[in-house]
């Protein structure tokens, strides 16, 4: 008589699977960490006097050109607000776009997966990101004037979007990045203007109506908006959609997690 197979009920091995993902995507994160901040001098010290030092040299030198900003009596500060969430962007669309390659030897293993690598590389990356825009902002806060009115929900609400719109952008980079080698060459070079039309150094306000227009489809527009509402009470950023950010963001993401799944032992075995 042949002795009954054992039955796992779905709920065991729904929380087998939800537990092999937290331990994997903790391992990723203490691996990133070791890799990332663990074999320079400073450290995790790095992730917060890299972004300061961009702020002090290249605000101090857009401040000899603009003697008044467009909002405040801070330089530094008006560029800090849209340089940090801008950052935040930045940094996300490019370290998720290139999960793939710094774990692929991991990814061979079945307990480790792609969906773990983002995971593990989103977390770690909106963490230090946000940590570094609460150190420095309230750096610059004390330091420059301390009776600043602060909306903390707009503050939030920047960098929520900006991670959303890191996390959807990257996943997919993913796939571009892994099928096609020159796109992160050419992603390198989109950043750069992306960087002059982001409102980081002007206002949206500021442009003509044509280029209102235009500017207004580029999410990290909203987002360094937002911020700003967040610094200066005067300011309202009236054309802010956090519902248009939201929906570019999803739809990245549903292309980026649809073309990984399509195509990720394509790009793991390339």
């Amino acid at each position: 008589m042949s002795r009954p197979s054992a039955q796992v009920s779905p709920v065991a091995h729904g929380a087998n699977r939800s537990f092999a993902t937290f331990r994997a995507v903790s391992a990723l994160i203490l691996r990133e960490m070791a890799t990332r901040y663990g074999r320079s001098p400073g450290g995790y010290a790095w992730a917060v006097l890299e972004p300061l030092g961009g702020i002090a040299v290249l605000g101090f030198g857009f401040s000899l050109l603009v003697r008044t900003p467009p909002l405040g009596t801070s330089f530094l500060l008006f560029f800090a607000t849209g340089f940090l969430p801008f950052g935040m962007y930045n940094n996300l669309g490019s370290a998720v776009g290139r999960c793939i390659n710094f774990s692929r030897a991991l990814l061979f293993y079945p307990a480790v997966t792609w969906v773990d690598a983002v995971l593990a590389r989103f977390i770690l990356g909106v963490l230090t990101e946000t940590l570094v825009i609460i150190i420095i902002l309230t750096g610059l806060v004390l330091t420059i004037d301390s009776r600043i009115i602060l909306d903390v929900g707009a503050i939030v609400q920047s960098i929520c979007l900006a991670a959303a719109v890191g996390l959807g952008v990257g996943l997919l980079n993913c796939v571009l990045f892994g099928l096609f080698n020159i796109w992160m060459q050419i992603w390198s070079i989109l950043m750069r203007p992306m960087f002059l039309i982001s409102g980081v150094l002007f206002l949206y306000e500021s442009m003509p109506r044509a280029l209102q227009d235009i500017l207004w489809y580029n999410p990290i527009m909203h987002v360094t908006g937002l911020m700003r509402r967040g610094f200066y009470s005067s300011y309202e950023a009236s054309y802010v959609s956090i519902s248009y950010v939201l929906l570019f963001a999803g739809v990245c993401g549903f292309l980026g997690v649809v073309l990984m799944g399509r195509y990720h032992r394509v790009i793991l075995n390339r």
